[in-house]
């Protein structure tokens, strides 16, 4: 798909906001990822259920604006990224009252975020793909998915990221949990991400505590959901502290909700 007309349909999606006056845009070379992603999702998704969005311009759209417009609210961009995106260094959740979390403020170590339930890549992928310096691991359980995972990492050259081929119970507990290199290895019983992301996921009632149990203290939950998701979010996970529900633009129901988990 045409660079350029990714950049205009991106643009609901990284344009002002509250946390920067100025539009933010993406790098050619990080357009260029999308343009060949969409590629490899298209001619996949021929074989394969991966999404039932198959027009490339509402795939860009509905998939990687609403993946892109969470990046915005939960990552800084990497030095050599930001010099080429207008936005601010450190872009963090809507929310006052949620206090910067361990990927908003400097640290030894690059931000590790885990995506729940990846599916087609969304939003991890992307995320990553705004902010290379970041960690990530995609947790997908259906193994022909996790083998398209893999291979858009690899055509895009994405690296310090991980497909871990299971379910989110059984990640904790697996010998492949952790964060990718650089950073060192967390234990078995706690991989504690700075962030974690869940999307269109089945079961979302039950997946969603596996999810926050995933979290470092003072770590941050990102859901992409419909409106109606949001109450019954904050039933089920009580001690967490609420933003306000993002709108996700060319969207009426969907929101971002970020939450903040309580040190123990």
């Amino acid at each position: 798909m045409d660079t350029a007309r990714i950049a205009d349909l991106l643009v609901p999606f990284l344009g002002p906001s509250s946390l920067s006056r100025e539009p933010a845009s993406l790098a050619e070379s990080q357009l260029k990822q999308i343009s060949m992603y969409i590629d490899i999702l298209i001619r996949w998704s021929a074989r394969i259920n991966l999404t039932a969005v198959r027009r490339p311009e509402d795939i860009v759209t509905r998939h990687f604006g609403e993946s892109l417009f969470a990046a915005r609210h939960l990552l800084s961009v990497s030095k050599d990224v930001a010099s080429r995106i207008s936005t601010r260094n450190h872009v963090g959740t809507v929310a006052s009252t949620v206090p910067p979390s361990p990927s908003e403020v400097p640290a030894t170590h690059p931000p590790y975020l885990i995506d729940v339930g990846s599916g087609a890549g969304f939003p991890g992928l992307p995320i990553k793909i705004w902010a290379p310096h970041i960690l990530l691991t995609l947790i997908e359980s259906n193994h022909k998915k996790a083998t398209f995972l893999r291979e858009v990492i690899r055509a895009t050259t994405l690296t310090n990221v991980n497909v871990f081929c299971g379910r989110a119970q059984q990640f904790g507990s697996s010998a492949e949990s952790g964060p990718p290199a650089p950073r060192p290895a967390a234990s078995s019983s706690n991989p504690s991400a700075d962030l974690v992301t869940l999307r269109a996921v089945e079961q979302f009632d039950s997946i969603l505590p596996i999810a926050a149990s995933l979290l470092a203290p003072a770590g941050r939950l990102a859901l992409l959901v419909g409106e109606a998701q949001v109450r019954p979010t904050y039933n089920l996970l009580p001690t967490f502290r609420w933003n306000d529900p993002v709108p996700i633009p060319l969207s009426s129901k969907r929101v971002l909700v970020i939450g903040t988990a309580e040190p123990n």
